[in-house]
């Protein structure tokens, strides 16, 4: 199944091109690796596809569907959990001033922290090597990772804005922001437009994205499935 646009089935788009080298295949579904993410999607509603999303989550473990409408009834499989979001996507960035704080590149060297950080503050599903999966910029204050934002799922032509966060501590600096300008100006530098999902009910960061040029496109489920 190809989608009528790349986002609107990101996790497929992603998996099939770019990001397949993170892939786990099972039959017709797709997965990212458990160190590096969790989210999964099928490549249609057939019963040997759904198939193959069970028997994907029997040997990986949970994933997490993030589609408008997602398919919940895969045999072997039960709904965790089921949440409102909003995929917003930016042609262009709000003007905005320059950071007047020092950003740094983030890497392998920094992931541990990385994980303390996204663990600390739950911005989203982070794991072990999700910091692989594009590049990554961070704050830091007397050497602690205090804020820190990054690139996800990578469908062509697009790439995701994720992994936006900043410790308890440090909020109200403006890092999450300038943060977020920067992973996207480079996006868009690249020639590519930049997108992000969000929860709903979370109306403050989906302001701060507003603020920075981003709209939402689409309305999206977050699906989380277990071994049913």
């Amino acid at each position: 199944m190809t989608p009528a646009h790349p986002l609107d089935l990101p996790v497929l788009s992603a998996l099939q091109g770019r990001h397949s080298p993170f892939a786990l295949v099972q039959g017709a579904a797709r997965r990212y690796h458990p160190d590096y993410g969790v989210f999964a999607a099928v490549m249609d509603r057939s019963d040997e596809s759904l198939a193959s999303l069970g028997a994907l989550v029997a040997e990986q473990g949970d994933v997490a569907l993030l589609e408008a409408d997602p398919p919940t009834d895969a045999p072997g499989v039960a709904i965790v959990s089921q949440d409102a979001g909003v995929q917003m996507t930016a042609q262009s960035l709000a003007p905005g001033r320059p950071a007047d704080f020092e950003i740094v590149a983030l890497g392998d060297a920094d992931g541990p922290d990385m994980l303390a950080l996204a663990t600390l503050t739950q911005p989203g599903p982070f794991f072990a090597l999700t910091h692989r999966l594009g590049d990554f910029l961070g704050v830091r204050a007397e050497g602690r990772l205090v804020a820190m934002a990054g690139e996800r799922m990578k469908p062509d032509g697009f790439t995701e804005v994720s992994g936006v966060c900043t410790h308890p501590d440090h909020r109200g600096r403006g890092y999450a922001g300038a943060l977020m300008r920067l992973v996207s100006q480079r996006i868009l530098d690249r020639g590519e437009m930049p997108f992000l999902h969000a929860y709903a009910s979370n109306s403050g960061a989906i302001a701060l994205y507003k603020s920075l040029g981003f709209s939402v496109r689409r309305e999206v489920l977050m699906t989380r499935l277990t071994r049913g």
